[in-house]
């Protein structure tokens, strides 16, 4: 099979490549540029799955970044076992057919106990006192103590939250090229965050976003060349584009205004408690599943949501058919936000009473997506925090703001022009017309094949 890298570059849309992204155009002058359809739900987690598996969410089961889990009765976001994607992957494929293929993961989600042969994931230390260290997760093991020796701790605060930025995307790239100099694999698959933080916080305002731009085309001038010199096929490509949205739809609040939230107070804070809730909704970007636990409230709920403002299209059971998204972790409704609208998973009336993880990154307790995270609420009082936490003493890093109205950007809905749909970037030879989400699977396949 002929040696592949596939290049996720997240947030990328026909749009963003131009004046501040000179190596990119013109490397595309020679190349086919295409867009993808945008898929439902159009989130990393969902698009990755579907672009490694060739099938859509109702088979592979990634229905969003999280989902409730029924059983244990708790929403569950960003969870990393390759086990919950229910379908063979590219790599499973490939290997059948040639027993010399070998494939790198370096950074693509469900990553962690998979059969790729070489792969890296962050994967923070929590301590017993705590603390959240930095660090990653590599297959091998001893990979990642190469990669760390080499490159520095893995920068997970510079990967999400206020202090995102181009290291960890850096870091990424240097990953790659270090795994791909030690093993040489058959395909090696790159994720390349830093679009997805700037353009989320900021939307299209090129005064704001063009250093980011300019820092993501050098760290592509230098993967493709490195790449071009080993004869490989490239293919870059994007999950989603990110359209303007400020627009933000507070649905948890409005069920809640309405009897159906179960809400328990813990230390004079309040917490959702989705197990005891007649319904609740699960946020994540522009799409939001609604998990019903009392069918007799299910009219009222369509009811509520046929009057409340910023949803596009309510997916019934024969909707989640239509868009390949009728599994049983999707919810009893699926929405799909206006584009110039987004879900939050707010659910407190007062600031007061808000949960003491809503001003922390804390992607694993928040009940929903949360991109006001990339905010800080205040430069002295973190100072301050990272103060405590060099002479040892306890800290919460509860900097986060409490206003949704920041957010410029999102995505997941599928109403956008086509200057804002993912793209894809490969040579002439494997490459013909836009493509639906599920055939980038054929795509990379025909590309080991050359």
């Amino acid at each position: 099979m002929k040696k592949t890298v596939v290049i996720d570059v997240v947030g990328l849309s026909a749009n963003l490549i131009g004046e501040h992204t000179p190596f990119l155009r013109d490397y595309v002058k020679n190349k086919n540029v295409q867009a993808i359809a945008p898929m439902l739900p159009a989130v990393t987690t969902a698009v990755q799955s579907t672009y490694l598996t060739g099938k859509w969410p109702a088979e592979h089961g990634i229905v969003g970044n999280g989902w409730y889990d029924h059983t244990d009765a708790e929403v569950k976001f960003w969870k990393q076992s390759n086990k919950l994607v229910q379908a063979k992957k590219i790599w499973d494929q490939a290997k059948a057919e040639d027993p010399d293929f070998t494939c790198s993961n370096m950074f693509w989600w469900y990553n962690m106990y998979s059969n790729a042969d070489y792969s890296c994931t962050p994967r923070p230390n929590y301590l017993a006192d705590g603390r959240k260290m930095p660090d990653c997760y590599s297959q091998p093991a001893e990979l990642r103590d190469i990669l760390q020796e080499k490159l520095g701790q893995f920068p997970l605060f510079q990967f999400w939250g206020a202090g995102a930025n181009i290291k960890s995307t850096q870091w990424i790239a240097d990953a790659s090229v270090i795994t791909d100099e030690l093993y040489n694999p058959t395909l090696t698959l790159i994720y390349l965050p830093h679009l997805d933080y700037c353009l989320q916080k900021f939307g299209h305002d090129y005064s704001k976003i063009s250093k980011e731009l300019s820092e993501i085309d050098q760290v592509l001038k230098r993967l493709v060349s490195y790449y071009e010199d080993q004869s490989a096929e490239i293919i870059i490509l994007s999950e989603y584009g990110i359209t303007p949205a400020d627009k933000p739809v507070h649905l948890n609040r409005l069920f809640r205004q309405n009897g159906l939230l179960q809400i328990r107070t813990e230390r004079g804070l309040e917490l959702l408690d989705a197990g005891a809730s007649k319904a609740f909704v699960v946020a994540d970007h522009q799409v939001a599943h609604v998990y019903i636990n009392d069918p007799a409230v299910r009219d009222q709920v369509k009811s509520l949501l046929e009057n409340a403002p910023g949803i596009a299209e309510i997916l019934d059971d024969a909707g989640k058919k239509k868009y390949h998204i009728d599994h049983e972790r999707a919810g009893d409704f699926v929405l799909i936000a206006k584009p110039d609208s987004w879900f939050t998973y707010y659910f407190w009336l007062d600031d007061a009473v808000a949960p003491d993880y809503a001003r922390c990154v804390d992607i694993h307790k928040k009940p929903g997506y949360d991109p006001v995270e990339m905010f800080m609420s205040s430069k002295a009082r973190a100072a301050y925090k990272l103060l405590r936490k060099k002479t040892g003493f306890r800290y919460v890093m509860d900097v986060v703001p409490l206003d949704a109205t920041l957010i410029k950007g999102s995505h997941g809905s599928l109403d956008n022009p086509k200057e804002f749909h993912p793209v894809l970037i490969s040579s002439p030879e494997i490459n013909a017309a836009d493509r639906q989400a599920d055939e980038v699977y054929d795509l990379i396949w025909k590309a080991l094949h050359r």
